[in-house]
Order: C-alpha cells, then sequence, then structure tokens
C-alpha cells in the first residue's frame, strides 16, 4: 500500500507568551492568565499521492503554523509528523530536497540581484543544473507575467510582484511536494486566476505529485480542492472533499422562483408530493418563492401545479450550497469575521 505524502498524528504546538514587566504588584487577572497559546491541538491528517490538499480556515487558525512543521521550519510540541514517509524531526535533512514553499506575503531574495538572478540561485542552490532552470524561469516569468521585470532588482519590485516571484520560486525546482500558504495573498483578480489555472496543470503533468494549499478564500478552495480540511483555532473541525462538506449543510435541495405579480399559484406548493416546504415572499414586482424538496424530481410537480393554476413563472434556479454555508456551520461565525474572545 502506498504511503501518504504527508500524515499527522495528534500534532500539537504550543507557544509560551512572553512575561508581561511587572511593578511592584500585579492584580488576581495577572495572575491568572493563561502563559501558553495552542497553535495547533491535536491535528491528524493524511494527504495521499497526487492529491491537493487544501486547509481552509480565518487568519490566526493555525494554518502557517501546521506548514512550518510540515517542512520542517518549525518542531511540534506533541504527536509526529511524517512527510513522504520521513519524520519530520529525525529526518529534516532528508526531507527537504523533496519539498518546496511559497508563502504569500513573504519577503525573500537578495535586494542586489534582479529577478532572474535570485531565481537562478535558488535553482542552483537545489541542485537544478542551469539549461533547466533556466528554461523553467522563463516559463514561470510567463505564467505571472513578469517576462518584463526578469532584469529587474527585486528591490524595485511592488508587493504584488514580489509575491509572483515568490510564486516562480516554489516551481522551478520541481517539488514532489509543494506547500502553498496564501500563494494569491494581495495579488489581483486576473493574477490570481492565473496562478489557479496553472496549478491545476502543474498537478496534472504528473500523477504523483502532492500538494498542500492553505487559503481563507473559499472560492479558491472549492475551485482547487481535491479535499480540504476545515481549521479553526487549532483544531480540524471537518474534512472531506468540497461537494461532501457541502451537502453536510444543505440536507434537501432547495428552489427559487420567481412568479409575475399577482400570482396566487404558490399557496398549494407545500403540499405537493416530495416537497419538504414551502415560503413566498411578495415584492412590487414579484413572488419570490422557494421550496425545499425530500427528492430533487418533484421539482417537476411543483413547475406543473404552478403553470395549471395559472402561475407565469419568470425565472428558476437551484440554490447550491457553499463552503462559507459549511464554515458557519461548523464554526458559527463567518471566515471574515473576529473572534472577540
Amino acid at each position: 500500500m502506498e504511503l501518504p505524502s504527508i500524515r499527522t498524528e495528534g500534532l500539537t504546538r504550543t507557544y509560551r507568551k512572553p512575561r508581561k514587566r511587572r511593578w511592584w504588584f500585579k492584580s488576581k487577572s495577572e495572575t491568572d492568565e493563561p502563559r501558553e497559546f495552542v497553535a495547533l491541538e491535536q491535528v491528524s491528517l493524511e494527504v495521499h499521492p497526487g492529491e491537493l490538499f487544501g486547509l481552509l480556515g480565518p487568519n490566526g487558525a493555525g494554518k502557517t503554523t501546521l506548514i512550518k512543521i510540515l517542512t520542517t521550519l518549525l518542531a511540534p510540541s506533541a504527536g509526529a509528523a511524517w512527510v513522504d514517509g520521513l519524520d519530520v524531526v529525525a529526518d529534516a535533512e532528508k526531507i527537504r530536497p523533496l519539498i518546496n514553499m511559497v508563502s504569500g506575503g513573504e519577503s525573500s531574495g537578495y535586494g542586489i540581484l534582479n529577478v532572474r538572478e535570485n531565481l537562478w540561485l535558488f535553482a542552483r542552490i537545489y541542485g537544478v543544473p542551469t539549461a533547466v532552470a533556466q528554461e523553467r524561469i522563463d516559463k514561470m516569468l510567463g505564467v505571472v507575467g513578469l517576462t518584463d521585470k526578469a532584469t529587474s532588482r527585486i528591490s524595485h519590485l511592488s508587493t504584488g510582484q514580489r509575491q509572483k516571484m515568490n510564486f516562480c520560486r516554489g516551481f522551478i525546482t520541481d517539488p514532489k511536494i509543494l506547500f502553498l500558504d496564501e500563494p494569491t495573498l494581495g495579488l489581483d483578480v486576473t493574477s490570481a486566476r492565473a496562478i489557479r489555472a496553472f496549478v491545476k496543470e502543474w498537478m496534472k503533468e504528473k500523477p504523483n505529485r502532492t500538494m498542500l494549499l492553505t487559503t481563507h478564500y473559499m472560492a479558491e478552495a472549492d475551485e482547487l480542492c481535491d479535499r480540504l480540511a476545515i481549521i479553526d483555532r487549532g483544531k480540524v473541525l471537518a474534512c472531506d472533499t468540497p461537494a461532501n462538506l457541502k451537502r453536510q449543510v444543505q440536507k434537501y435541495p432547495i428552489y427559487e422562483l420567481s412568479l409575475a405579480p399577482g400570482a396566487s399559484s404558490w399557496d398549494g406548493a407545500s403540499n405537493l408530493p416530495g416537497v419538504h416546504s414551502a415560503t413566498a415572499t411578495t415584492t412590487p414586482t414579484t413572488v419570490e418563492l422557494k421550496v425545499s424538496l425530500l427528492d430533487e424530481p418533484a421539482i417537476g410537480a411543483v413547475v406543473q401545479s404552478l403553470v395549471m393554476a395559472g402561475g407565469r413563472i419568470l425565472t428558476m434556479k437551484k440554490v447550491e450550497p457553499t463552503l462559507e454555508d459549511v464554515f458557519i456551520e461548523l464554526v458559527g461565525h463567518g471566515i471574515s469575521e473576529v473572534s472577540q474572545e
């Protein structure tokens, strides 16, 4: 049986809070203040070879801490983790040539070197032959739209352009396992779309490539990830495919129909076979009907009943749940909302 590309068991990371300077006394609240912050708590996950796995959660949820442990940059406080079957603590030196990492908002590189020189230097550190490195650099600069900035010093680049260079750096070593930590953070819509398209193509090129993506962008996770884990306050709350996670939230198929003004044909919709519930809202221009169904085919009977009763259907659409709905169901607030606790 093939080993998981990434595996964690009970992975935990705590940080000690720095002591505050105290004068000649301290209040009871200061005495009782917890001295440790738990960034990750008992995280157990498996990522399979060839999988694009996502970690979805708000800022401060523990996503970056988990990636730092898996990339051997940070030691766990408890539990264990393996990358390509290798222990992240005991086998750190063996893991590093197999992986690469892109971190959103990261400042990296040598300011006196230009974009191409920085990427070439990084490739050579990984042992990539010069000819191969130059070919990959040319390709990646074209992907992110930085070809015209190839000879510009990185000290002269904007924040978005530096992020694009960091993205290029992650791919030029052709890693077996790639970690993308908020790779589209701070990028414009067009650049982010191009990066997502490239990520999908890159994964298709070689079936054994594995990618772990962290993001707080719902649409990005939904578009890219084969499976994803929803993480909040250091804990994994759910793990499944985006489609299965959304199905857990919405138990019944829901349709929304707009009817011509004055329609009363919707009155009996809730009594039709296969209909769980039906509610209507009257506006000056339409009657908005929302129908929850026990079975998908029941929508046919609803439409037929409305038409036969004299109703005129203007529009009809199926309401699909979103990952935002899933997150709110699990956490109790939206991903962009900041907890006040």
